[in-house]
């Protein structure tokens, strides 16, 4: 093919990724979650509203969490995105809700080629992901963003031409042509540069596309920099999916003559610059095919949970802390069933709202007892329990600026909630509202119609401008030591005639009860 003809080839190609309506849409959620940093207390709440806000999304977190692999040691399923970033770790989390973000909207096109693609996509940022708890860089999650990344040029071409990519195929199948000359005589430039522009222009950081570039040729020394060693990390996941295929399809112990001859090219070239041997990077090869089966499953396979093995069952079960109260480990037995219900009350609040909340006293009292909680954690923790499994709307967290003297929420969750929470500020001196009567006097409100006169009457003018059709909410002072700290707030548009029954209120000062202990021991 000309070179005339390859770069017009390339210009159809870019006009075809830039016409889809889409792609700007994902490239903005795509660069605010690569944004994230795991070293950034902030970045924990913000990854799990962002999720949140995303209904298919937090189903498919909330199913990565219960999958054999990682169910937590008491065995009991995981119901909040919190407690999936708290147990599954926020690189693990962060990068594979960005694996699920591409799946969603490349996937469309269901051909054979988009499905590899976006497998070897997968693949690479689980090997990068393993290398990357391995490297002795800091904030090294980047690492694994750029391996997912490496093959995003393959990828577009898969999704936005498959002509152009079998041409490409055809090429390097027939042993004449490298990746990189086929890439150029079909398309006039690399996959790489492709890929660089696209991520360019949503806008990524540099760091992350400078990993992209390839490598010289030979063996690859140990990095002298945090940018070298990234781009190693991309380049070897990259290099490592395309030795070994289908990695996904494997079992979760790979025999080690499957990776013989990809090893030794492996082990020839990155040996040295990762401290691997030959039992390294077999260990490192299976700890990575067996999260990438489980994050394929529930990303391109269109997200059965994975059927548990008997032995696994009973080894689920065996891992149960024996240390929980046995009310406790009663309740989660018995509410098993419940969880899995959908049904609402017409104000929106489940009908199954006591076992999710027992669930979030278990999953709490297993944060605490880890010894690896923060604070912040923990009201993350509580205020998404209270969000799903009372059905509302929109939930924050506010607490006191003693400068100030204002309530201000901090935290926040739901329907608007970024806008809801800028304007959710208020006096800490005005005494005759709602929120100063219940932060004065620690009560709990939990408020079935804010129609009811009295109560209305009581409801501040900044909370009508704000939220005018909330109709039934709670707030949940946290007074330490005899101090107003804060609260929690939550709402729905719709009233609650069927209230909050005394179990279900026992529960919710449970939860509280642990906040404000947490606090307490600060």
């Amino acid at each position: 093919m000309a070179d005339e003809e390859a770069y017009a080839a390339r210009d159809r190609l870019l006009r075809s990724i830039s016409e889809v309506n889409d792609l700007p849409a994902l490239g903005s959620s795509v660069s605010r979650v690569v944004q994230l940093a795991s070293s950034d207390d902030d970045s924990v709440r913000d990854l799990a509203s962002y999720v949140l806000s995303d209904v298919a999304l937090t189903q498919k977190i909330l199913r990565l969490s219960n999958s054999v692999v990682y169910r937590s040691y008491s065995g009991a399923p995981v119901t909040t995105v919190s407690k999936a970033i708290f147990m599954l770790g926020f690189d693990t989390v962060k990068t594979s809700a960005l694996a699920m973000m591409l799946v969603d909207r490349m996937a469309r096109k269901h051909a054979d080629c988009v499905r590899v693609e976006l497998e070897r996509s997968l693949s690479a940022s689980v090997i990068g992901r393993e290398l990357a708890r391995r490297g002795q860089f800091k904030d090294a999650e980047e690492a694994a963003v750029a391996a997912l990344f490496k093959n995003m040029g393959r990828l577009l071409v898969a999704v936005h031409d498959e002509d152009l990519y079998k041409q490409i195929d055809v090429l390097i199948e027939a042993g004449n042509h490298t990746p990189l000359q086929a890439s150029m005589q079909v398309l006039g430039c690399s996959f790489d540069m492709l890929a660089e522009s696209v991520l360019a222009e949503w806008n990524i950081p540099d760091s992350i596309i400078k990993a992209l570039a390839p490598l010289p040729q030979g063996i690859v020394r140990p990095a002298k920099t945090r940018q070298e060693w990234m781009q190693q990390v991309a380049v070897f996941s990259a290099t490592a999916t395309t030795l070994i295929p289908r990695l996904a399809s494997l079992d979760a112990t790979l025999n080690p003559t499957q990776l013989e001859a990809a090893g030794r090219t492996l082990l020839s070239r990155y040996g040295s610059a990762f401290s691997l041997e030959r039992e390294s990077l077999t260990q490192l090869m299976t700890d990575a095919a067996r999260e990438i089966r489980i994050l394929t499953n529930q990303t391109v396979e269109g997200g059965a949970v994975e059927e548990e093995s008997e032995a696994a069952q009973a080894q689920a079960q065996a891992g149960v802390d024996s240390d929980l109260p046995e009310e406790l480990l009663m309740a989660i037995d018995d509410g098993s069933e419940d969880m899995n219900s959908d049904a609402r009350h017409p104000s929106g609040k489940p009908v199954n709202a006591r076992a999710q909340l027992m669930a979030g006293v278990r999953d709490v009292t297993e944060m605490l007892a880890s010894g690896r909680c923060k604070v912040n954690d923990l009201i993350l923790l509580v205020l998404e329990t209270l969000y799903r499994s009372m059905g509302f709307r929109f939930a924050t967290v506010c607490l006191r600026d003693i400068k100030t003297e204002q309530y201000r929420a901090r935290i926040s969750m739901g329907e608007s909630h970024l806008a809801r929470q800028a304007g959710f500020v208020f006096s800490a001196t005005t005494k005759r509202d709602l929120f100063n009567l219940a932060m004065d006097k620690d009560v709990d409100l939990m408020i079935s119609d804010a129609s009811v006169p009295k109560i209305r009457e009581l409801i501040p003018e900044w909370h009508r401008h704000l939220l005018p059709n909330a109709r039934s909410f709670i707030i949940l002072p946290l007074v330490v030591q005899n101090k107003p700290f804060g609260f929690f707030y939550a709402d729905r548009a719709q009233p609650a005639p069927e209230g909050v029954p005394p179990d279900e209120t026992t529960l919710i000062r449970t939860l509280k009860g642990q906040v404000v202990a947490a606090l307490a021991a600060r």
